[in-house]
């Protein structure tokens, strides 16, 4: 049983008051928040839940969600938050502002990675254990098809019109399209060593972390081919658009650093060095502080990214993965 977890009251004035003078000693600007707003941390080697607050970055709350989730994601409207139970094959909603649990929904298989269509059309689940793609249509979250797409996919991606999805596939490094309409494969393309977040940007191009070594491959998908390859780091997994229509943030694991990446010109900045497997990530309205998961340390950090550096790291569960706030910034930019 999923127990409901409730939280009483508002953020006060003196509570702000406080977290602002919080933000003038980290060089941070007051960020506007919802009130009561909460930080959401999976942590997958444990299956629990971590809520922060995210005014006084205190943890104040942690409970049992399901077995292995590793990612999250928000519905189209950001109305709810969906995190995906790959062992307990099954996903649960959690409110987005305060972490609450909503509801759940069994038999969905080994949901690894997640992706809503913009047109809110289609629901995909990755299955990396079992190397398939499910698509589902919604809203009612009816099983359209299951997909063989060997070996090891990973994360996914889609195209601006919402009939293409972009799977990368670790163990076979490789990407490969599928036709969600059809159901079908279209093509799968060669990439480096390992890929695993994937992107796909206002110009149409794939942005791919190459774990296996240390950069970002850009793919044509019209072309099917590569044209571009943007040293990161080591470890380059997952990327992040900052919602400023111009940058991407890179999570290089084995190098323990995020890299700002201009996706327009492959201009790189100077890595900021967070922590051993700092993977996923979230970035506030304003495009300024970021909050990353640092696997192996299990902790998050907090990323002043106007000053270049972590300005404090928060104690959660083991090997958290996914993370979530409320008052983030666009993901289509």
């Amino acid at each position: 049983m999923l127990k409901k977890i409730s939280f009483r009251g508002v953020v006060s004035s003196a509570a702000l008051a406080s977290f602002c003078g919080l933000c003038a000693l980290s060089s941070l600007p007051a960020l506007a928040l919802k009130p009561g707003e909460r930080v959401i941390v999976l942590n997958s080697g444990e299956g629990t839940v971590s809520v922060i607050d995210r005014a006084t970055r205190k943890l104040v709350n942690t409970f049992n969600v399901g077995k292995e989730p590793h990612h999250l994601i928000s519905t189209i409207k950001d109305d709810e938050l969906v995190v995906a139970n790959a062992a307990s094959n099954d996903l649960v909603f959690l409110d987005p502002v305060s972490g609450e649990v909503k509801r759940r929904l069994p038999r969905i298989i080994d949901p690894y990675q997640l992706g809503y269509t913009a047109d809110g059309k289609w629901f995909v689940s990755i299955s990396l254990r079992l190397d398939r793609v499910d698509i589902y249509s919604m809203p009612n979250y009816e099983l359209k098809a299951r997909i063989a797409v060997a070996k090891t996919p990973s994360h996914v991606s889609f195209s601006a019109d919402s009939k293409t999805a972009y799977v990368t596939l670790q163990d076979s490094n490789e990407v490969v399209a599928l036709d969600l309409s059809t159901h079908k494969e279209i093509w799968r393309v060669k990439t480096g060593k390992t890929p695993a977040g994937i992107w796909t940007s206002p110009q149409g191009l794939l942005f791919v972390g190459i774990m296996g070594q240390d950069f970002v491959e850009v793919i044509d998908p019209v072309r099917r081919e590569t044209v571009k390859k943007i040293r990161t780091g080591r470890g380059a997994h997952n990327i992040f658009p900052m919602g400023n229509g111009q940058h991407v943030l890179v999570s290089n694991r084995v190098d323990g650093t995020i890299t700002k990446v201009d996706y327009k010109t492959y201009a790189v900045d100077k890595p900021i060095k967070v922590g051993n497997g700092v993977d996923c990530m979230e970035v506030s309205a304003d495009g300024k502080e970021v909050w990353a998961t640092v696997r192996w340390e299990a902790r998050v950090a907090v990323i002043d990214l106007t000053g270049q550096k972590p300005i404090e790291y928060i104690p959660v569960g083991r090997s958290p993965h996914g993370i979530y706030f409320k008052s983030h910034a666009r993901r289509d930019q």
